[in-house]
């Protein structure tokens, strides 16, 4: 197995893995470094974060920095390629569905769940020239369907630089993983479970990965009260009633995979046709337990660690 640190960070579980012991302690802590910067730049619910006051700025130009450029253009590319399935104008339609605070700190009781109409991804204005981004006054961007996801590439990059070029990393933020350099000799493997807080006897599909990366979007995990979660339909402006659970998928970057798994969780029964035709490795788990495959993901059926 591999040398593996772990901790709590944006919400989640961290965790970096080497594939030489000597160089984890420089790998976790530009892995942590990484995180923190992304944490100032990206988070909605610290007040002082760039985002936060992104979204308070009332229609006047912000001046981003270029971590928060970034993350908000990767946003935007998400929702061209997802034909706005994956738009991060949806944070008033998020605190209306009750997520209006960090997730630890959010509670079972029932809610009233309330559609808001999206305004769309198209109404938000980036200038890189001049550094800034406008949004029209009263529109909330949530980053959370591809910050976390730019997180691990970003830190994955962070700590191969640490470790030196013949050090190979992974780095898994809650179910994001990405991966930098050399694999170990039977490549990485991991367990794809609907829950990246399950215990390693829980159920789960082995598979291994010798290169880019994989992520996993649920109905699951992030839930409170009943049928409220954090992936929304841009359509209705509510929490996703979808056919799946959970949704894993493979690609070259950890934004890439994620943007396949939340879009299919929001197409519903469209999602296999639409992987598919993108040629993306994907494993999609629906109500009754029943797993579904595209493009070449192993099918064998799900197995304990």
């Amino acid at each position: 197995m591999s040398p593996t640190a772990s901790w709590p960070a944006l919400g989640t579980t961290a965790s970096v893995a080497v594939t030489e012991a000597a160089a984890l302690e420089v790998a976790r802590q530009a892995v942590v470094d990484e995180l923190e910067v992304l944490d100032a730049a990206c988070s909605r619910f610290r007040n002082d974060s760039e985002l936060s006051r992104l979204n308070r700025a009332g229609g006047c130009p912000f001046p981003a920095g270029p971590l928060l450029m970034e993350a908000i253009e990767v946003a935007l590319r998400a929702a061209r390629l997802s034909d706005g399935i994956v738009d991060p104008t949806i944070g008033e339609a998020l605190i209306l569905a009750g997520y209006d605070r960090d997730f630890a700190e959010l509670g079972d009781e029932p809610r009233l769940l309330v559609g808001r109409r999206v305004p769309g991804w198209s109404c938000v204005s980036v200038r890189r020239d001049r550094g800034t981004v406008l949004l029209p006054p009263g529109v909330v961007i949530d980053l959370g369907a591809t910050a976390k996801a730019l997180g691990a590439d970003r830190a994955a990059r962070a700590a191969a630089r640490a470790a030196g070029r013949s050090v190979g990393v992974l780095v898994n933020l809650g179910g994001d993983i990405s991966t930098r350099g050399p694999a170990p000799s039977r490549g990485w493997l991991v367990r794809v479970a609907d829950d990246h807080r399950a215990p390693p006897d829980a159920p789960g599909q082995m598979v291994t990965i010798a290169s880019g990366a994989l992520a996993t979007s649920s109905t699951t995990v992030r839930r409170w009260g009943a049928g409220a979660h954090h992936i929304i339909d841009p359509r209705t402006g509510m929490p996703a009633d979808s056919r799946w659970c959970t949704v894993s998928a493979a690609a070259a970057s950890c934004v890439d995979a994620n943007i396949a798994t939340t879009a299919a969780i929001v197409l519903g029964d469209e999602a296999p046709r639409w992987l598919a035709e993108r040629g993306l490795p994907a494993r999609l788990v629906d109500r009754s337990g029943d797993v579904i495959t595209t493009a070449g993901w192993p099918a064998a059926e799900a197995v304990a660690a």
